[in-house]
């Protein structure tokens, strides 16, 4: 059989681009300014990557299952990864690539990107069945769904392809877009006309992409009713209810499942002007940005929220997914539209953008591959999806490991013009200080700098014009300067600098962001912080030798390396550990977060609960709450080992460099795993102690999430029955477990020092971080945490 090739398909008349005022929902007059074009930088060097990408990769290869779906003939040689012809979520990278493709070509104003767009629409046309649906995999997928099942995600692949014909129309005005869109919105139409409500629900409750996004984005186009109402019927309630009241509810939830639902949202509120989408919109975003994100701007830890603030007990090598912080770039784009005064969308768009998404992608590789996450983990570094194949020394391949990041990553690195400028009437805004160049109004902008490694950013005029100039200045810069052909102009930090002016060949405007090392503490445990410069998060250099835990750092051995990079070096233990801009640390291990020496010293003693009654002796803490069956005893607290502990308040360990538990127990009955105490996080960051493990003894343990195994003690015997026993544990650069004043257990070389456990969330007595563990059965009394690793 001669093999089908797209090549072969009829030339497409060629269609004039929009101005870029369509794209940007910009006002502005028609004419009045050009698309912004990048200069020689990080940014373009990433995006011509990309581009080399999109010209090389064989389109009959992606379209493979499509044709063999619509029972077209094809030969090519089918993709990997999740494009593999037996994968469900086959076809979604070909609507990344619709949309890379267009980025590309308008920004770049390529003939031969808009061809191989044009063919490729054209293409997939051919593909499209009579009642519009168009995908890679069959229709009767969707029977599964509609009975209850749970395939892989249908409609978030159809998203996908939906999203890519609607940005070749918008940005190309690509032949046969549009009418192809329309036709998966009749079908989709046709799909879920049939269902109730509550089956619809239903449906929602299976990944779908952002389906109200795109619907809602058809509606500004077509304007017709049906595609709105269709946009509102990918609501869903689970998650838009709790936000709409501002609950954050989102631990346990799979991120990158519901930020595209919540992208649609703003694209739904921008079509109703219904204040609740607004709302569902910057409740989410707050809550992300300022209780769930990590230092470099992503989010999750192995694809899920984690509860509000755990950061470094959900530290993994499989935090911060990708296609997370390129949706929650989108959704904050959008949200700056709306809200165009709040410079905080900016300043989060740029530290992400700078100190994840430009890092994504692997500097050595001719097409720019790039990771699925982006390890936080102490033993971290970057590299490609477990279980899919990568070319060896990269973290990617051209057609063997497709995955969701792969896709996002051709639109992530080929709209880096998008968010630079804004303009509106005669006035020009720069949000962005990426090299670039841009015609408006009969003169040329020209912004040169080597921002964000130097603090220096220089617009240059060439032509007459009369505008409003208006420049970003950072929330993080301390004191700015602003300079218009060498006159000071006002600037204030969180806030634009304006400058209206007839502009003339040769004017010059210069502002300047000084930079200073600044150390930024986790939510959960102040003595972690992470090392910013300027906009920049730094990273401790590993090599092939990563840490096993956290490594410590001492602040007053910071030194800057001389050059024009800001390297810098620190002193960790016995070694010094060069410090690089994160978004240039690759093919080796790397640390972000290091442990602090606290700023003071601790109270002899940190909180003593006699549980007599349930307040602290100190006087520092709120009360002790008791809980399920627990109840007052003769002495302390009886619990049922059914449901009863108590419950005592968070942040008790924190800033402690040692320190000693002290409690008595007197356990009814004896069952494995059941806690004495447990002070922690979660399921992989505590410090407990248990009656007994399996082994037959009692032990403590410690962890923090990201080790690979926990720091333990046992004892030489278990926890004895129907007696009153005192135990403690002293924890510094041994663990020691005493029973009644003897020492029981020793581990001489923990991996985990005190400092590390943090401002824990949850502490509780006679119960365990893990649900699954039982009660303990007994009573417990006189707790008490010093600061100190030595007897009472």
């Amino acid at each position: 059989m001669r093999r089908r090739s797209v090549l072969a398909l009829p030339a497409l008349a060629a269609v004039p681009m929009p101005a870029l005022s369509e794209i940007s929902g910009e006002g502005g007059k028609p004419g009045w300014h050009g698309r912004p074009r990048l200069l020689p930088s990080r940014y373009l060097d990433n995006m011509q990557r990309t581009v080399a990408y999109l010209r090389f990769v064989d389109l009959d290869r992606l379209l493979h299952t499509f044709r063999v779906t619509a029972g077209l003939p094809s030969d090519a040689e089918p993709c990997g990864g999740w494009e593999a012809p037996d994968i469900q979520l086959r076809g979604h990278t070909t609507g990344h690539l619709l949309s890379g493709l267009a980025q590309a070509a308008y920004y770049l104003e390529d003939p031969s990107l808009r061809e191989k767009s044009a063919v490729l629409v054209a293409a997939l046309a051919e593909c499209q069945a009579p009642h519009g649906y168009l995908s890679a995999f069959p229709e009767t997928i969707f029977d599964s769904l509609e009975a209850g099942g749970n395939p892989w995600a249908p409609y978030y692949t159809i998203h996908k392809i939906l999203a890519g014909l609607i940005d070749q129309h918008r940005l190309l005005g690509t032949a046969g877009a549009l009418t192809a869109a329309r036709g998966m919105a009749d079908w989709v139409g046709l799909r879920t006309g049939r269902l109730t409500r509550e089956q619809m629900q239903k449906v929602l409750h299976v990944e779908f992409g952002g389906m109200n996004e795109a619907l809602a984005d058809l509606y500004e186009i077509t304007r017709e009713p049906r595609h709105l109402e269709l946009a509102r019927r990918f609501d869903h309630d689970e998650i838009f209810g709790p936000l709409s009241e501002r609950r954050d509810t989102l631990a346990g939830r799979h991120a990158n499942t519901d930020i595209p639902k919540v992208v649609g949202a703003v694209a739904t509120y921008r079509a109703t002007g219904e204040e609740h989408y607004r709302t569902i919109a910057t409740y989410f975003w707050d809550q992300v940005i300022k209780h769930h994100s990590y230092v470099i701007g992503g989010n999750s830890n192995a694809e899920f929220f984690a509860p509000p603030d755990q950061i470094v007990s959900q530290l993994g090598e499989n935090t911060c997914e990708n296609c997370n912080t390129y949706n929650m770039l989108k959704l904050t784009r959008r949200l700056h539209q709306l809200d165009p005064d709040r410079l905080d969308y900016l300043d989060y768009y740029e530290w992400a953008l700078l100190n994840q998404m430009l890092g994504e992608q692997d500097p050595d590789s001719a097409h720019g591959f790039v990771t699925y996450y982006t390890g936080l983990s102490p033993s971290a570094s970057r590299k490609g999806k477990e279980g899919l194949v990568n070319d060896p020394g990269t973290y990617s391949s051209d057609y063997g490991n497709f995955s969701c990041d792969h896709g996002t990553g051709l639109e992530t690195s080929t709209k880096f013009a998008e968010p630079i400028y804004r303009t509106a009437k005669d006035t020009l805004t720069v949000d962005l200080f990426i090299p670039s160049e841009i015609d408006v109004a009969g003169t040329t902008v020209r912004l040169t700098t080597l921002y964000p490694y130097e603090p220096r950013i220089c617009l240059g005029f060439s032509g007459s014009a009369t505008l409003t100039l208006r420049l970003r200045i950072p929330r993080w810069v301390r004191h700015p300067t602003l300079r218009v052909n060498g006159k000071p102009v006002p600037a204030r930090p969180g806030r634009y600098a304006s400058i209206r002016r007839r502009w003339r060949s040769g004017d010059r405007v210069e502002l300047h962001l000084p930079m200073t090392p600044r150390w930024l503490p986790a939510p959960d445990n102040p003595a972690v912080a992470a090392l910013a410069y300027g906009p920049l998060v730094l990273a401790g250099r590993y090599g092939d030798t990563p840490p096993e835990v956290l490594p410590p750092a001492d602040p007053s051995s910071l030194r800057r390396v001389p050059g024009a990079t800001p390297e810098f070096t620190i002193r960790s233990g016995d070694r010094s550990i060069q410090l690089s801009p994160f978004l240039d640390v690759h093919h080796e291990h790397y640390n972000i977060y290091f442990a602090l020496p606290p700023a003071r010293r601790a109270a002899a003693v940190i909180a003593s609960y006699p549980l007599a009654g349930l307040r602290d002796a100190t006087g520092r803490w709120p009360d002790a709450v008791l809980a399920g069956g627990a109840t007052p005893g003769e002495r302390g607290i009886e619990l049922d080992g059914v449901s009863g502990h108590v419950v005592l308040p968070a942040g008790l360990p924190a800033n402690l460099t040692e320190f000693t538990v002290s409690v008595w127990v007197r356990l009814n009955t004896i069952t494995n795993s059941a806690r004495v105490f447990d002070l922690g996080f979660n399921q992989q960051s505590y410090a407990f102690l248990t009656a007994r493990t399996g082994r037959g003894t009692a032990r403590f343990a410690m962890k923090l999430n990201g080790m690979e195994a926990e720091d333990f003690v046992d004892a030489a015997i278990p926890l004895p029955l129907n007696v009153w026993t005192h135990v403690e544990v002293r924890v510094a650069d041994t663990l020691r477990l005493f029973i009644d004043g003897t020492l029981s257990g020793e581990n001489p070389a923990p991996k985990m020092g005190a400092l590390l456990l943090g401002a824990t969330h949850f502490n509780y007595l006679g119960r365990s971080q893990n649900t699954r563990h039982p009660y303990l059965h007994g009573a417990v009394a006189d707790f008490t945490l010093t600061g100190a690793a030595t007897a009472f």
